[in-house]
């Protein structure tokens, strides 16, 4: 709050306190007022305005001082309220009094937006455990019948309604998974089983190294992490696919490269955000956009940082860095 500022919006009641201080004069002249009364009393109002005005700037600027620096140093601008304190001055009063209304207006809106989030969630979880018993008994019957035509278009639907389940849970993503010391090696050959048919059928060569490396984070969440990862390398015509592991003192970092038809370099920036789908996308019609950007979402909820690498016709790298606890031994 600035005293130039203050001044330009009491400029209204200076020019009334002006104009009384003129009709005062007015008055005691034609009383006949000494000439030294009249100078007594206008210092005596000329020096209470004054001194009200700088009493009410101060309790103003004080006061609207904190609140501007708590709304400077908060992250969450909405939690300013819950900071402030009750001001000594009527308007700032009302002012707080407005605030709270409305701030306890949002908190039941935001309650009752989370109440029905959290049901459209719970209802999706259920749809998906149940719709997965009927694609895993038709993939069953498939492979029973040697039907691979069929069962690789189940498991496009399976790996789609994978992504929906994985999707629905990364809202809070900290409420379901369990950080604890996990197998590079193990979670890959995980994923590499799973999809073995699939590999088999592109005749894609799958090469390792250095994978003997334990990492703190969450299996399930990373073999998920892995199949998006093996998925869109099947999916963009990788012919071989190389998974390396780097451990370095304060992290480890993992390399999952493939040799398919790479990514455009203008594209590359935006890979992981939401439904973005790029040039690969527009030709190939299966990209919803999605799957990138939910590994995006959980690799920045399990506090590793993930980033790409590619040459479009050549190859594309995605690297994700785990980070390194000293309480546990990841080694």
């Amino acid at each position: 709050m600035k005293f130039k500022d203050h001044l330009k919006d009491r400029l209204t009641a200076y020019l009334i306190y002006g104009i009384s201080w003129v009709l005062v004069l007015i008055f005691m002249a034609a009383f006949r007022i000494p000439f030294q009364a009249i100078v007594i009393v206008s210092i005596i109002l000329l020096l209470t305005v004054i001194a009200a005005e700088l009493w009410g700037i101060w309790r103003k600027k004080s006061y609207y001082d904190k609140l501007l620096h708590c709304l400077d140093e908060l992250d969450k601008k909405h939690l300013l309220f819950e900071m402030a304190e009750v001001p000594e001055f009527l308007d700032g009063r009302i002012l707080y009094n407005v605030m709270q209304e409305t701030n306890r207006s949002m908190c039941e809106h935001i309650a009752e937006y989370r109440r029905e989030n959290k049901g459209f969630r719970e209802y999706i979880e259920l749809w998906v455990h149940e719709i997965k018993l009927p694609v895993a008994g038709l993939q069953l019957m498939c492979h029973n019948d040697g039907n691979t035509k069929y069962a690789e278009q189940l498991k496009q639907i399976d790996d789609y309604i994978e992504n929906v389940l994985y999707y629905a849970r990364s809202g809070n993503a900290e409420k379901d998974y369990i950080v604890g010391s996990v197998s590079l090696k193990r979670a890959f050959a995980d994923i590499a089983i799973k999809n073995r048919e699939q590999l088999q059928q592109r005749d894609i060569t799958l090469r390792t190294e250095d994978l003997d490396n334990n990492v703190m984070t969450d299996g399930k969440w990373l073999g998920f992490i892995l199949g998006q990862l093996m998925g869109n390398s099947m999916k963009y015509g990788a012919t071989e696919i190389t998974v390396t592991a780097e451990a370095l003192p304060d992290k480890t970092v993992l390399h999952f490269w493939d040799n398919g038809i790479g990514i455009p370099e203008n594209d590359l920036p935006y890979i992981f955000e939401k439904s973005f789908t790029g040039e690969n996308g527009r030709t190939h019609r299966r990209s919803t956009g999605m799957g990138l950007y939910i590994v995006g979402k959980l690799c920045k909820k399990l506090g590793h940082s993930v980033a790409a690498k590619s040459v479009q016709g050549e190859f594309t790298e995605i690297v994700i860095t785990f980070g390194k606890n000293d309480i546990y031994d990841v080694r």
